[in-house]
């Protein structure tokens, strides 16, 4: 495709981010003071995150073992005050050796 086709779509994509992300700074002028819309928008980040993580987990490995484990070391890792980088490390490292423990044993 040429130059001229894909500035249309870029065009479109912009405006619509712009608008996305301004709207609610015009609209919304004055601090939120309800409390429940106020912890719903502080919750809001976290839970897409959570959504968007989880499926990616379990199919990331051969094994829904792996995965499973690799899970649980993340969650008790970060429950026990440990950094993103040992979560990620330590993680990823239970995963690597339960994916050859499983391959040793079939």
């Amino acid at each position: 495709m040429e130059l001229s086709v894909y500035i249309p779509y870029l065009l479109i994509i912009v405006i619509s981010t712009y608008l996305i992300r301004t709207i609610p700074f015009v609209l919304i002028n004055k601090k939120i003071e309800n409390r429940f819309i106020r912890s719903f928008l502080y919750y809001i980040p976290f839970a897409v995150l959570t959504a968007m993580t989880i499926p990616a987990i379990f199919s990331a490995t051969s094994s829904y073992i792996s995965a499973t484990i690799g899970l649980i070391t993340a969650i008790c890792l970060s429950l026990w005050g440990r950094g993103l980088t040992t979560v990620a490390l330590i993680s990823t490292l239970s995963v690597f050796i339960t994916e050859t423990v499983i391959g040793l044993i079939k």
